[in-house]
């Protein structure tokens, strides 16, 4: 399995961006799919989370109705919408693929792990 994560980018406080990632090697609608980010001196976070069918998502409290995680089966393809971004939000942003896991909020759960883009929020 491989994911390959992109869109990252920098952009000013209050703009938004759409981060892809597609897994590719493995029948996508298998996995459950997570966002994490990890900011320089900081420890790797959750940010968002979908179910294979895309019909359950959780959000960490600091994204929460800023951010939108969906998945797009046919293409193989799980996105996160983020807008009204803030300066703290800067980090790199991991998508990671849980197969017989949860998946959800704990990092142990997944399998599979992408290269990270980089999003950068100035003031």
């Amino acid at each position: 399995v491989q994911l390959q994560a992109s869109g990252g980018g920098l952009v000013q406080a209050g703009d938004s961006l759409r981060l892809s990632c597609t897994l590719s090697g493995r029948t996508f609608s298998w996995y459950h799919m997570g966002w994490f980010r990890q900011a320089p001196g900081k420890e790797r976070e959750s940010v968002a989370a979908i179910t294979r069918g895309g019909g359950s998502t959780s959000y960490a409290d600091s994204v929460k109705d800023r951010f939108t995680v969906s998945r797009d089966n046919a293409k193989n393809t799980v996105y996160l919408q983020m807008n009204r971004l803030k300066p703290e939000d800067t980090a790199v942003y991991y998508c990671a693929a849980a197969r017989f896991n949860s998946g959800g909020s704990t990092a142990s759960s997944y399998d599979y792990w992408g290269q990270g883009t980089l999003v950068t929020v100035s003031s």
